[in-house]
């Protein structure tokens, strides 16, 4: 019993290894979406860039499996960065050694690994209370 206890144990380490290298691991029943090494950001776009402009220029690297444009909610115009999701790690290195700095209709793009998008506070900006609690107190 104590082996198949073992063995159990080694396929939940190996279940988590590979749910980690695809970009989630369970954590109490939930799924965590981890920061993936084939997905990257692209900065310092010109502001008329499309994503068919994006999936394009980095198809020369690898690969694409996404790529988007980010644009403003009220304005649907471009916020000049994006992200790019390659087939492979490898794909995304090469990615990132061909055009991070190089210069693309005018602007030298940034080119990196993504990361995680950082937790939100509340919104909205209205306060219940009636106070500033972004304020310290006097």
């Amino acid at each position: 019993m104590r082996d198949a206890n073992l063995s159990l144990c080694n396929l939940g380490i190996v279940i988590n290894l590979l749910a980690f290298r695809l970009g989630r691991l369970r954590d109490n029943g939930n799924a965590i979406w981890r920061t993936m090494e084939s997905k990257l950001y692209v900065g310092n776009l010109p502001y008329n860039t499309t994503d068919d402009d994006l999936r394009t220029l980095f198809e020369q690297a690898g690969t694409v499996k996404t790529a988007s444009v980010i644009k403003d909610r009220e304005t649907g115009r471009s916020k000049g960065f994006g992200f790019v999701e390659m087939e492979t790690e490898a794909d995304a290195e090469q990615a990132i050694s061909r055009f991070n700095g190089v210069d693309f209709n005018g602007r030298p793009l940034k080119v990196n690994p993504a990361r995680p998008p950082e937790p939100r506070q509340g919104g909205g900006g209205y306060n219940r209370s009636g106070s500033d609690s972004n304020r310290s107190s006097w």
